[in-house]
């Protein structure tokens, strides 16, 4: 774990375990953390997971970490959030590398999800990477190489229609979808509940012994983690029955009587995953929305 008195080591690439390299971007925030993980896996051929943001200091400290005999070959992105995604273009600029990830910002979506953001776009305040087109979209279990490691794709949507969790080993590099120091924002149309779920379920399978996340320290245990998240999601959803019982709420309404100890200034993502939750019991035919499904409509039991 990091020495919470230690100041963070923004720029300077770190060797974290065998042939695997991090440099942490200087974007701390309520949503990220102490910052963006990006990580430089190999020993010739080199593989940069998730490039991070657009800055400047970043792209130079990425490129800083590239020693004589090494290139980076492969850039592969988990999914289209900025601070994930925004300085791909740039790093592939200045290396000749391609760019991987899933597909754009828009792919791996469900219908419904389609739908609703045609009807009123994305409220997350995350910043979706609208412009992000990969050079190569990969597949789900579609394998990358590189002359000293191998990746394979695992489409892990929930938090992110186009997330990708990259398998390496007996080891994940997990995105946003599995973090030690925070839950994930799920907040639609680009988050979706059920997928979320699912995904979990999935991640659970690989039965993988060390998580890499997007932002903060490595998860050791992950399948405790895995199971934490499942039961804090599950608990979250008997909350909002809880309160539907009492009768028909929005998301923001839900919100407020649910986060009696979130901050103002984090309710209005908190309402995003309400809403989030309100979907998937939708689809499981446990909740009605009282007119269109929009963000302010409100809810019923059924």
């Amino acid at each position: 774990m990091t020495d919470p008195a230690a100041p963070l080591p923004y720029g300077l690439c770190q060797t974290i375990g065998p042939g695997l390299r991090r440099v942490l971007a200087r974007n701390p925030s309520a949503m990220t953390g102490p910052g963006t993980n990006s990580y430089l896996l190999g020993q010739n051929d080199l593989a940069v997971i998730d490039p991070g943001p657009d800055d400047g200091d970043h792209l130079a400290a990425l490129l800083s970490a590239v020693a004589p005999g090494q290139r980076i070959s492969h850039i592969l992105v988990t999914h289209a959030h900025r601070d994930h995604s925004g300085l791909a273009r740039k790093l592939s600029s200045a290396t000749g590398a391609p760019v991987l990830a899933f597909g754009d910002a828009r792919a791996g979506r469900s219908a419904l999800m389609r739908d609703l953001d045609a009807r009123e776009g994305a409220k997350g305040a995350e910043g979706t990477d609208a412009e992000f087109r990969p050079d190569r979209r990969l597949s789900d279990g579609e394998i990358v190489d590189g002359d000293s490691w191998r990746l394979t794709a695992l489409h892990t949507p929930g938090h992110f229609g186009n997330h990708l969790c990259l398998q390496w080993g007996d080891q994940v590099f997990s995105g946003d979808h599995v973090m030690a120091w925070s839950t994930s924002v799920v907040a639609p149309p680009d988050g979706d509940m059920g997928a979320y779920m699912r995904s979990l379920d999935r991640l659970r399978g690989v039965a993988a012994k060390r998580l890499w996340p997007g932002h903060g320290d490595a998860v050791d245990d992950p399948g405790a983690r895995l199971d934490a998240l499942t039961a804090h999601r599950r608990a979250r959803a008997q909350s909002i029955r809880q309160a539907l019982s009492s009768g028909p709420a929005s998301a923001t309404v839900l919100a407020r009587a649910i986060y009696r100890d979130t901050p103002e200034a984090l309710l209005g993502m908190a309402a995003l995953n309400v809403f989030a939750h309100l979907i998937e019991m939708m689809e499981e035919n446990l909740t009605q929305p009282q007119g269109e499904l929009r963000f302010a409509t409100p809810f019923r039991l059924k």
